[in-house]
């Protein structure tokens, strides 16, 4: 014979008397009878405002003074009340697992007219959270220390905001970047839209602190470094970084360049669209940070060819700086959060095979003429086709490859404020040069990019050509080398026009890197390529596992002020998370695996939104990360064996809350 249990229930009338949002179409005395004819009910009380200081208090009171087995609040939603209930009880000395919150506000007399249906529906539902509370068990949250550092995985704009923020903020950072100077994209272009300030000083005041600040938390930089492992969760992320060797002593070289000087081995740098040459050893970029040179192992003859060759270490004044027994290295760090930040590139313009890209040196993208551009450029910032003459006529296509079915669906929404920054450019750079735009939409947002479009479409030497479809387009190379534009009008044969450079505006795409990452993160990638976010209205820079934000562009396409608004504000999200000293609560009502019925099939693996479920490799069998479960139940339902269950949530408890509805 089961042992019968106290169930107290308490009425919420949601406001004084019969006027409450619950009493209003609930008569409290009409449920009355019914609840307290049922079983295990002990006791049924009304309270006005249940979730106010008063009606906490008197709840209190009224748990120590009776002490109920089991409590059900008639209430409202528990989104909104269900963790100020649960703390009522677990004051009053009650496991709060063992208190069910039942909705009679939003479910029953928000939407139910007829108060005698609602006094209905109300009794059924007090009637289920009963039947259902009887089969709670109490659960213990636990409590786990967490460390407060935090890594960040790209240096760009984005990164560089947030690792700043986070040491700002007294948190240890690990900054990793793949390349060998920090930046990103931003330090290779000349000016920046829409205010056209110099690129490189936007990023400088960060760069500097990052470098020689003295912010109250350290950041440990990692170039030329991946990250190539991580486990753990949200407060204890292990992570394990490779990194490749530069050959040249970042702490010891004083950037001098007589090693560059000296190096005997030229190649082509493609970073200046193989217009001019690199030594072997020599300078990522020109004004780069650190200003340390790079030793390329493949270009240098040493690792090409086994030679001798010692030329920039017999030059280098610094003991110590070339380093060419330097090798690659794995280490391991401890972290509390991750910020991935890790940026985009743009699409392959030569799968786009109408608009010629690849076929003519002086068929450009947007990417390409940065350099073409840039005072550090090859051509020092004078504009010059790839035969060193001077454009009389440069055509700038828009939207090539963007809102394409056949290549990029969306716009990228920065492609057209980088057109009016070249047509600017080139204006300022090579006056009177005709500038033609082929433009299929126009996209000027924020407060200052419609000044850069007049600015750019009202020259003298502007003209703005109108396309409605992505064929409409088409770049030509004639037997001499000559380059010209058909643009289909709509009326008869399609207009041509000869220019001497073409400027292709390509969209913003995820690239590999993403894709990559998203195996050793876990966070999944959305349909475009770029990492999903926990929700891209209202939680754009959280990903679906806890403790790992995603920044920038590799989230989006997106423009430099966002950014590093976005940088700023992951780091916020992970700085809410790692306090020093705060333990991590683990909210106990999570799902479970019973190995001895798990067949190791995989199945609630994909199914996890979270990422919280891993098979061991040897054994074959499930295990759920409770720190990462938030105890959705879709695992529990997916399993075909039934070796999963929900805590709070179990098979007896639901199967008692439907029956006790369908047999009322």
């Amino acid at each position: 014979m089961r042992w019968t249990m106290r169930v107290g229930v308490y009425f919420c009338r949601c406001g004084p008397g019969l006027d409450g949002q619950v009493s209003g179409k609930i008569d409290p005395g009409a449920v009355r009878g019914a609840v307290e004819s049922l079983p295990d009910v002990a006791y049924f009380e009304v309270v006005d405002f249940a979730c106010a200081d008063g009606g906490q208090a008197r709840i209190l009171e009224h748990l120590a003074a009776h002490r109920p087995d089991r409590v059900v609040i008639a209430a409202c939603s528990p989104r909104q009340h269900e963790d100020t209930f649960r703390r009522v009880c677990a004051q009053a000395g009650i496991n709060p697992y063992l208190m069910q919150l039942v909705n009679i506000r939003e479910h029953v007399a928000w939407v139910i007219e007829d108060p005698e249906r609602a006094v209905d529906k109300a009794i059924d539902q007090i009637r289920a959270g009963t039947a259902r509370v009887l089969h709670q068990e109490p659960l213990e949250a636990a409590e786990l220390d967490i460390c407060p550092d935090a890594l960040v995985i790209g240096a760009g704009p984005a990164g560089l905001k947030a690792a700043m923020t986070l040491a700002a903020a007294g948190r240890g950072v690990t900054l990793v970047e793949r390349g060998p100077i920090l930046g990103g994209l931003p330090v290779r272009f000349e000016e920046i839209f829409p205010t056209m300030e110099c690129a490189p000083c936007l990023l400088e005041p960060v760069l500097g602190e990052i470098l020689h600040g003295e912010l109250p938390g350290p950041i440990d930089i990692r170039l030329t470094s991946t990250v190539t492992a991580i486990k753990g969760f949200l407060g204890n992320f292990d992570v394990t970084i490779a990194t490749s060797p530069r050959h040249i002593s970042v702490d010891a070289c004083v950037g001098c360049g007589m090693c560059i000087e000296e190096c005997p081995t030229s190649v082509p740098n493609a970073l200046n669209l193989n217009r001019t040459t690199r030594k072997a050893v020599d300078f990522e970029l020109f004004g780069g940070l650190p200003n340390v040179p790079v030793l390329d192992e493949a270009a240098c003859t040493r690792f090409t060819e086994g030679s001798d060759c010692t030329a920039c270490l017999d030059c280098c004044p610094v003991p110590g700086a070339v380093l060419f027994d330097e090798v690659a290295t794995a280490t391991e760090k401890k972290v509390g959060a991750i910020v991935v930040a890790i940026g985009a590139t743009i699409y392959d313009l030569s799968q786009v095979t109408r608009l010629g890209y690849g076929r003519h040196p002086d068929i450009v993208s947007s990417w390409d003429v940065e350099r073409l551009l840039a005072a550090n450029g090859p051509t020092g910032g004078e504009l010059l086709t790839a035969d060193g003459r001077k454009p009389r006529t440069i055509a700038i296509v828009h939207c090539a490859g963007s809102l394409d079915a056949d290549h990029v669906p969306y716009c990228s929404a920065i492609c057209c404020q980088t057109a009016f920054k070249d047509a600017h450019l080139v204006e300022s750079k090579a006056p009177g040069t005709q500038i033609v735009s082929f433009t299929r939409t126009v996209v000027a947002p924020g407060k200052e990019a419609v000044d850069l479009y007049r600015h750019a479409f009202d020259g003298p030497h502007a003209v703005e050509r109108r396309y409605h479809h992505p064929g409409d387009v088409e770049v030509r190379v004639d037997a001499a080398g000559g380059l010209a534009v058909s643009h289909a009008t709509g009326a008869g044969e399609p207009e041509v026009t000869e220019v001497d450079m073409v400027l292709l505006l390509a969209p913003m795409v995820a690239g590999p890197g993403p894709r990559e990452l998203a195996g050793v993160l876990d966070v999944p990638t959305d349909a475009t390529g770029f990492f999903a976010e926990h929700n891209a209205r209202s939680d754009a820079t959280r990903s679906p596992v806890r403790g790992i934000f995603i920044a920038g562009t590799c989230q989006s396409p997106m423009d430099i002020q966002g950014a590093m608004t976005q940088g700023t504000a992951a780091a916020g999200h992970a700085l809410s998370e790692l306090v020093a000293g705060r333990t991590l609560r683990v909210d106990p009502a999570t799902a479970t695996v019973a190995p001895d019925r798990c067949s190791g099939c995989r199945t609630c693996v994909p199914v996890c939104p979270y990422q919280a479920i891993d098979v061991d490799g040897w054994t074959l069998k499930a295990s759920v990360n409770s720190v990462l479960c938030a105890g959705c139940g879709t695992c529990v339902a997916a399993c075909p064996s039934g070796a999963i269950a929900g805590h709070h949530f179990t098979d007896d408890a639901m199967h008692a809350e439907i029956e006790a509805v369908l047999h009322a």
